[in-house]
């Protein structure tokens, strides 16, 4: 990192609350006009042009823009616009087999990306693989690898994002790992550990479908069943960094064990893995989730009823959220929706039997992720903990 580009992060971090709100406001909806950052703040014009410019002088705003007419008498207006590449972050999912990377610019506009298989869950060893990957991305930088200033690391499980600690995670096997300290070690960039389901909301609450919308829930479907909270405004962490945990949720029966040890959670019935489990042992014989899907696909009676399953609950689970917290819009993500047709008719009668009252307006859209959106999200969370 530069000079140059160590000001402008300080200058990001200093900021007081009225420039951060316009600068996240500028960052989320370039380009924009001052009147419609003051309208979108609540900030006056004059308190408007005052956070805008110190952004301007040290690179991070352009108000260079040509003048857009308006439509009204007047003068025209002349927008501002965050200045992509003035900051680079780095964003990477940690899987159970691999590691997803991305390099993007302050838009989260994905610059490159690069994957690195995991032979070891051993949290050394998968501290020397993000250290791999990270240099990897940063000479796939070029001329931008001195504006690198964050880093975001998304990890399933329970994330104290406060001090970088994997309190527990049960795809990795994880109990108390302090992967932040460990990358701190080595890595000279801002480094934030997250939990990749929060990560992925954070992304969407900024960049995507989530914008402009003041209450969603994303619900993530595969490996694991997650969920992302986005409330009046505001990502939701809880006060110990646990929200959301609709698959941790005990919504069937006792019989059937979690990998996370507890009985009857909803990933026990409905996680990829409990899928193939379950027809897995219906045949007598090891399937893959491919041959599953399948299966399914060609009328296989225990495939069909193994996914019928995970919808039902999956459905009741998002009805417990719905009623819970009331969102605007529920986006259901993860690599799971590649099959969503065999259990979507199930999910969406089971949720419509458990919503209550006028929650049951919340719509359900669902939108497929890559990896790289996961990372993504784990760069947008970097970005933001240089901003918030």
């Amino acid at each position: 990192m530069n000079d140059e580009t160590q000001t402008r992060t300080a200058l990001l971090g200093s900021s007081s609350d009225a420039a951060t709100r316009v600068f996240t406001t500028i960052l989320t909806r370039s380009p924009i006009s001052r009147i419609d950052v003051s309208r979108l703040t609540g900030l006056s014009q004059a308190a408007v042009t005052k956070a805008v410019t110190p952004l301007v002088a040290a690179g991070l705003v352009n108000d260079s823009l040509e003048a857009t007419p308006t439509g009204l008498p007047g003068r025209p207006v002349n927008p501002v616009a965050v200045v992509p590449d003035a900051v680079v972050a780095l964003g990477v999912k940690v899987n159970v087999d691999e590691l997803v990377g991305v390099a993007t610019d302050l838009t989260t506009r994905i610059i490159s990306s690069d994957r690195l298989p995991l032979t070891s869950h051993d949290p050394v060893a998968v501290a020397d693989a993000i250290v791999e990957l990270y240099g990897r991305l940063h000479e796939g930088l070029g001329g931008l690898k001195s504006r690198l200033a964050c880093i975001g690391v998304a990890v399933s499980g329970d994330v104290d994002s406060e001090t970088g600690v994997v309190r527990d995670s049960a795809q990795m096997g994880w109990r108390g790992v302090d992967l932040g300290a460990s990358l701190r070690e080595r890595l000279s960039p801002s480094i934030v550990v997250v939990n990749d389901v929060s990560a992925l909301t954070i992304g969407e609450h900024w960049f995507g479908v989530g914008l402009g919308t003041s209450s969603f829930a994303i619900v993530t479907i595969g490996r694991g069943i997650g969920s992302g909270l986005h409330l009046n405004g505001e990502v939701v962490e809880g006060a110990y960094g646990v929200a959301g945990e609709i698959g941790h949720l005990p919504l069937t029966s006792r019989d059937r064990i979690c990998a996370c040890g507890r009985r009857g959670c909803v990933e026990a019935v409905a996680a990829s893995s409990a899928i193939v489990a379950a027809v897995s042992a219906a045949h007598d014989s090891p399937v893959s989730l491919e041959e599953a899907v399948d299966l399914a696909r060609a009328g296989d009676t225990a495939a069909v009823q193994a996914f019928g399953e995970a919808g039902a609950v999956i459905g009741a689970a998002i009805a417990s959220l719905v009623n819970m917290v009331g969102p605007e819009l529920v986006i259901i993500g993860g690599e799971g929706v590649a099959n969503f047709d065999l259990f979507e008719e199930t999910l969406r009668r089971t949720y419509a039997e458990h919503v209550f009252g006028s929650a049951d307006r919340c719509r359900i859209v669902v939108r497929p992720h890559t990896f790289e959106d996961w990372a993504r999200g784990a760069a947008a969370t970097a970005i933001r903990s240089l901003v918030v």
